[in-house]
């Protein structure tokens, strides 16, 4: 009975052991999804935005009203005969077009925050790209790797038996065991590098920087380099462009509220006064109102909406020459692309096929005795490497897919 226990627990710890080591697989939807739910940098813009809305509903507010109390021309004596205690209220109302334009400035603010959250994740969606496709890249390359390491093996191990019948030398065999240890060297860097980038996506998506997880190795290589550029579609889709026609705006608010300042203010003064020496009480009812069309009141918000002015053509130059680069960043780049397919397709149907002849060709004559072990092996590290720069090109092409993604926004 205790043995069947301890055969129950081991087998139990072995499979709880293989579940550990199967990490779950994360596709780059859910990664993408998970860094807009918990990014800080991401959540410090909605807290920014929801300041900027609280503030906003105070810009209406009017200032708060003034009360006062003491004598009013009363003699120095201990009685006074003459003179008053007065008490008095007063309260300033601001023009209403002036709160107007100032809550909907301030309503602009918040608008300007939540483009800059959304030029900030398309930037951090693309360095999430850039990581996961680096990740499955490495991944191919660490299957390369599993298949050369077979060759190598079965070339290792026939050797062996050659060399027991006097067919192969000594130092042959060393060779291959050290082409085979030093893809072991290869393999570790491979998954340092799978590491670095899981603990930079895991940075992305804030959690424990530890977590491990598998990428979908399905790649999708889209045919950017046959469309063409719409600025209309830049113009209306871009982030930092859309940013700086919220700043176009926000500075358009501006000028209203300083365009408002011309609108003269009311104020309101009431006093009651309890007068000394039987004399009958008195009171105060002022209504004042502010003229700010005065010359010498009026040169502040005069020179405002001058500099605003030269502030909106600016942001207009701005858009202008943003337009203009992604215009010019985008065709590069389609070049690239075109090129980089290109390559890809060299090694595909001409450079692989070659080497695959070639190490087919040595292992041939090696097996009919004709040919010696280092051309195989040779062959063998040929092969790999077409095979490797093959995955290289794929690797470049697909961090060119992500830029033209970040540049254009249309994913």
């Amino acid at each position: 009975m205790k043995t069947k226990f301890i055969i129950l627990l081991g087998i139990v710890l072995m499979a709880s052991h293989v579940l550990k080591a199967q990490s779950p697989v994360l596709p780059l939807d859910t990664v993408l999804a998970r860094i807009s739910r918990t990014n800080s940098a991401l959540l410090a813009y909605n807290a920014k935005a929801g300041a900027q809305n609280e503030y906003a509903k105070g810009a209406k507010s009017l200032d708060a009203p003034k009360i006062s109390a003491g004598h009013y021309q009363t003699p120095y004596s201990v009685n006074p005969n003459g003179g008053s205690f007065m008490i008095q209220a007063e309260q300033m109302f601001t023009n209403r077009a002036k709160l107007k334009a100032k809550e909907k400035y301030m309503q602009g603010m918040s608008a300007v925050t939540e483009q800059e959250q959304s030029y900030l994740k398309n930037q951090l969606f693309a360095q999430a790209r850039g990581y996961y496709y680096d990740q499955v890249i490495f991944a191919k390359k660490l299957a390369l790797l599993g298949n050369t390491r077979k060759l190598l093996e079965y070339m290792l191990k026939d050797a062996n038996i050659k060399l027991t019948y006097g067919k192969e030398k000594l130092s042959n065999i060393y060779k291959a065991k050290a082409d085979l240890f030093e893809l072991d060297n290869t393999r570790e860097q491979l998954d340092n590098e799978i590491r670095k980038k899981g603990v930079m996506l895991n940075t992305l998506m804030n959690q424990d920087k530890q977590t491990v997880f598998s990428v979908d190795t399905n790649l999708i290589v889209r045919d950017y380099e046959t469309s063409l550029t719409d600025t209309a579609f830049l113009a209306t889709y871009r982030s930092d462009i859309k940013l700086i026609d919220r700043n176009i705006h926000l500075q358009q608010l501006n000028a209203e509220v300083e365009y408002s300042k011309r609108k003269p203010d009311l104020g309101i003064q009431a006093a009651h006064m309890f007068s000394y020496g039987g004399f009958p009480n008195q009171y105060i009812l002022m209504a004042s109102v502010t003229i700010p069309i005065a010359p010498w009141a009026s040169k502040e918000y005069k020179a405002n909406l001058k500099g605003i002015k030269y502030e909106v053509e600016q942001l207009q130059n701005e858009k202008l020459n943003q337009l203009n680069e992604a215009e010019g960043q985008l065709a590069s780049l389609r070049l690239d692309i075109s090129s980089k397919k290109r390559q890809l397709k060299n090694y595909s149907q001409n450079i692989i096929p070659a080497m695959q002849n070639s190490y087919k060709t040595a292992l041939l004559a090696y097996e009919q005795n004709t040919g010696d072990l280092p051309s195989v092996l040779n062959g063998v590290k040929d092969l790999q490497t077409a095979r490797m720069s093959h995955l290289d090109r794929l690797q470049d092409l697909l961090q060119l897919q992500v830029a033209y993604e970040r540049e254009n926004e249309n994913y």
